[in-house]
C-alpha cells in the first residue's frame, strides 16, 4: 500500500487531482492508515495511469468512470454475452481515442508550423550585426 504522496510521485499527479479523484469517486483510495492517511494499492496506481492517460484525449468524468469499470469487468472474468458486449464497447473507446489521436496530430501540426513561422519572422527581423 502506498500513501498519496508516493502515488503523487509515481504517476506524475498532483495531491490536489488526485484528491479530486477521489471526491468524484473516480478512484477512490483502497484504505486508510491508524492516521486516516490514504493507502493505495498497484491497481488503484494504474487506474490513476490509465486516467492520466485519458486526460489529454478530453474523456469526461463519466466517460473515464465508464472505461474503468468496462476494464474491471473484463479482467474479472466476464464471459459469454456480457463479454461480447464488454468487448464491443471496449472498442467504441478505442475508436473514440483513435478519432481524439488525430485531432491532437491536427492542433500539434498547427502548433508546430506557427513554431516555424514566428521562428522565421524572428531571424527576418533580427538586427545583422557589423564588424
Amino acid at each position: 500500500m502506498y500513501r498519496i504522496g508516493e502515488v503523487s510521485e509515481a504517476v506524475g499527479l498532483s495531491l490536489r487531482t488526485i484528491r479530486h479523484y477521489e471526491e468524484v469517486s473516480l478512484v477512490p483510495p483502497s484504505g486508510r492508515s491508524a492516521g486516516r492517511f490514504r493507502l493505495y494499492t498497484d491497481g488503484d496506481v494504474e487506474r490513476l495511469r490509465l486516467v492520466k492517460h485519458m486526460k489529454p484525449l478530453d474523456f469526461t468524468l463519466d466517460e473515464m468512470r465508464q472505461l474503468l469499470d468496462l476494464r474491471e469487468r473484463l479482467a474479472g472474468g466476464a464471459g459469454g454475452r456480457e463479454q461480447a458486449e464488454l468487448v464491443e464497447c471496449l472498442e467504441l473507446f478505442a475508436t473514440a481515442a483513435e478519432r481524439r489521436c488525430e485531432t491532437l496530430r491536427d492542433q500539434l501540426d498547427a502548433a508546430e508550423a506557427m513554431a516555424q513561422t514566428l521562428r522565421r519572422e524572428a531571424r527576418q527581423h533580427r538586427p545583422t550585426v557589423r564588424r
